[in-house]
C-alpha cells in the first residue's frame, strides 16, 4: 500500500513539472513514506528523516515531508521529535503537501490533484479500500489509516482501463483487509463483483489482491478466483499464529480449527491454488507449547510461501496497552529461525514438484543477464535467455526448483 501511495504521488508532482531525485538529500522535496508496522521499519524512517534533517540545516529551502502510516491525526509529539520536518501527512491525504507546494512553488493544484495516476508499467498495485476494522491486539494500522472505506467499483474500473490504455497487463488490488472490500458500500457487493468487473477489460490479463482476513473470506470470492481466469490462482491468508490461546489474545477472530478449515475449502474449490501467509513469533505471552502449535500448523498446511515476523511492541495497540511483551529477544529469534528453515524445507520439497513442468510467465526485468518473471502462483522463475523483454508472455519449462526460485527454458521464444 505505501509503495502505492508513493507511485501516486510521485506520478502527480511529476505532472506538474517536478522531476524524480536518485539523490534524497540534494532534492529540493524529499517525501519520507513511513511504515510502522515493525520497529525496525520506525528504525529506519527515523535514521532517514535524521539525516535529511542535517541537509536541511545546511540549505533552509530544502522542504521535508513525512507521509505514512507514522502520522496520526496527533502531530504535536512528531513536532517535537522531527522540528526540520514542513509537513507532516496521513495516508492518502496529499492535498495539505499540494497546498504547501502551490504556495511554495506556485505549482497548479487543481492539475497535480487530478493525476494521482501510477506511472505506466506491466505491473501496477491498485488501492480498493484504505483502512481496516480489525483493530489486532499487535496492529496499530487502524489507528492511523482509520476505518475502511472502499472504492466504488466504477472508479476501480475506470483506472484499471486508464492503465491498460497505457501497456499495464498485470493489477494488484490492495487492501489493508481486501476481502472486507464492499462492506461499506450501499449495494451488497463484495470482492467477487468488483473481480467480475475488471475481469471483463481485454488488455489485463491478471489480477492479483492483498492482503486477506480469514473472517472475510467468503465463499463467493472463493468461487469467483475459481472460475475466472484472468484471476490468479495465488492467495495470502494470515494466520499470524497456530495456537488458540494466541489467536484469541490476538483477538484474530478464528480459531486454529477454522483456519485450517478454511484452507481446505479453498483448495477443494481450486486445486491449484498456491497458498502464502504471515505468522508472528514471541506475541505477549507465547510459550513453548504455543510455538509448537504453530509450527504443527505449518507443517500440516504446507504453505507455498511463508512472510515470518518477529513480534515488536507497537505504541498505541491494544497489546502495548493491556498485555506485556514477555518473551525474550533470544527467544523470539530462536523461533523466527526455526520457522524459516521449516518452510525453506517445505518450499523446497513443494517446488521440485514441478520440474518438467510448463507455466506462462510474465517477465518482470533482468538479473544476471537472465530474465526472469512469475507465474500465476506468484513464484519467481528466471529463463535461460536475455533477449525477452518487461511485459512478455512466454512458456517456461522448469529445469531446475529451489525453494526461493526456479529456472526455466523459454519453449514459445
Amino acid at each position: 500500500m505505501n509503495v502505492a501511495d508513493s507511485e501516486r504521488l510521485s506520478s502527480a508532482l511529476g505532472s506538474v513539472g517536478f522531476e524524480e531525485s536518485e539523490d534524497i538529500r540534494n532534492s529540493n522535496i524529499s517525501i519520507v513514506n513511513s511504515c510502522v508496522v515493525r520497529q525496525s521499519s520506525e528504525d529506519k524512517v527515523t535514521a532517514k528523516v535524521d539525516q535529511l534533517s542535517i541537509e536541511k540545516r545546511k540549505n533552509q529551502e530544502k522542504i521535508i515531508v513525512l507521509m505514512g502510516c507514522m502520522v496520526g491525526p496527533k502531530t504535536t509529539n512528531l513536532e517535537a521529535r522531527f522540528p526540520d520536518v514542513d509537513l507532516f501527512l496521513q495516508p492518502q491525504n496529499y492535498e495539505p503537501l499540494i497546498q504547501l507546494l502551490y504556495e511554495k512553488k506556485g505549482i497548479d493544484k487543481e492539475g497535480c490533484l487530478s493525476n494521482l495516476d501510477v506511472k505506466p508499467r506491466i505491473s501496477s498495485f491498485v488501492p480498493v479500500s484504505h483502512g481496516c476494522d480489525k483493530f489486532c491486539a499487535f496492529c496499530i494500522i487502524p489507528y492511523r489509516r482509520g476505518r475502511e472505506i472502499s472504492r466504488e467499483i466504477p472508479v476501480v474500473v475506470d483506472e484499471v482501463k486508464k492503465l491498460a490504455s497505457n501497456g499495464v497487463k498485470e493489477i494488484t488490488l490492495l487492501g489493508q483487509n481486501v476481502d472486507s472490500y464492499g462492506y461499506d458500500l450501499p449495494e451488497d457487493l463484495t470482492l467477487a463483483d468488483l473481480f467480475e468487473s475488471l475481469h471483463e477489460i481485454d488488455d489485463i490479463e491478471r489480477i492479483r489482491f492483498l492482503t486477506s482476513h480469514p473472517i472475510d473470506m467468503d465463499i463467493r470470492i472463493i468461487n469467483s478466483i475459481a472460475s475466472l481466469p484472468k484471476v490468479c490462482e495465488s492467495i495470502n491468508l494470515p494466520f499470524q499464529s497456530g495456537s488458540n490461546n494466541i489467536l484469541q489474545t490476538m483477538r484474530r477472530g478464528y480459531s486454529r480449527e477454522e483456519y485450517i478449515e478454511l484452507i481446505n475449502i479453498i483448495r477443494d474449490k481450486i486445486p491449484n491454488v498456491a497458498m502464502s501467509a504471515d505468522v508472528i513469533v514471541g506475541f505477549c505471552g507465547e510459550s513453548e507449547s504455543d510455538f509448537e502449535d504453530t509450527i504443527d500448523l505449518i507443517e500440516e498446511i504446507k504453505f507455498d510461501k511463508l512472510h515470518t515476523a518477529i513480534y515488536s511492541e507497537r505504541p498505541g495497540t491494544i497489546a502495548q496497552r493491556k498485555m506485556k511483551d514477555d518473551v525474550k529477544m533470544s527467544d523470539k529469534q530462536r523461533r523466527y529461525k526455526t520457522l524459516n528453515d521449516i518452510q525453506e524445507k517445505i518450499q523446497g520439497e513443494i517446488n521440485s514438484k514441478l520440474l518438467g513442468q510448463i507455466f506462462e510467465v510474465m517477465i518482470e526485468g533482468k538479473r544476471r543477464e537472465k530474465t526472469f518473471g512469475r507465474n500465476r502462483h506468484d513464484k519467481i522463475i528466471y529463463t535461460n535467455t536475455s533477449e525477452l523483454k518487461e511485459g512478455d508472455i512466454v512458456d517456461v519449462k522448469i529445469d531446475y526448483a529451489g525453494p526461493w526460485a526456479m529456472k526455466g527454458e523459454v519453449i514459445n521464444l
